[in-house]
């Protein structure tokens, strides 16, 4: 299993604990750590190359309106 399955994980099962966290301030707490995890997978994916650095995607052209 990759780190970044792993780090994917992580993210849904603090979303499973935000499901069933009482109160605001604890769902709030497990939704940070969800965004935490998935940006750290995404970041992990970058690492291993399996997805292209910021700076060589192309950029899209807006059209004129």
């Amino acid at each position: 299993m990759k780190q970044s399955d792993i780090f994917r994980d992580n993210a849904e099962n603090c979303l499973h604990l935000a499901e069933r966290a009482e109160g605001q301030p604890a769902f709030k707490r497990y939704q940070r750590m969800a965004e935490a995890w998935t940006a750290l997978a995404e970041e992990q994916d970058w690492l291993d190359g399996e997805i292209p650095p910021v700076g060589s995607r192309k950029p899209q052209r807006r059209s004129a309106a």
